[in-house]
């Protein structure tokens, strides 16, 4: 068994890497995650994924 993070800025790129990765593996589970930080007046978003698989 493995371990795949992804980490992005934004949640289509996060659907596109997994949808991308996932076509030939057998997946086991995907755990979803996402944060927000305020710098300043400036939002930033962080879209994450951990993938177990074989």
């Amino acid at each position: 068994m493995k371990v795949k993070i992804f980490d992005d800025e934004h949640e289509k790129d996060l659907e596109d890497d997994i949808n991308e990765f996932i076509i030939d593996k057998e997946i086991f589970d995907i755990k979803y995650s996402t944060s927000i930080a305020v710098s300043g007046e400036d939002q930033i978003f962080c879209f994450s994924a951990l993938i177990v698989y074989k």
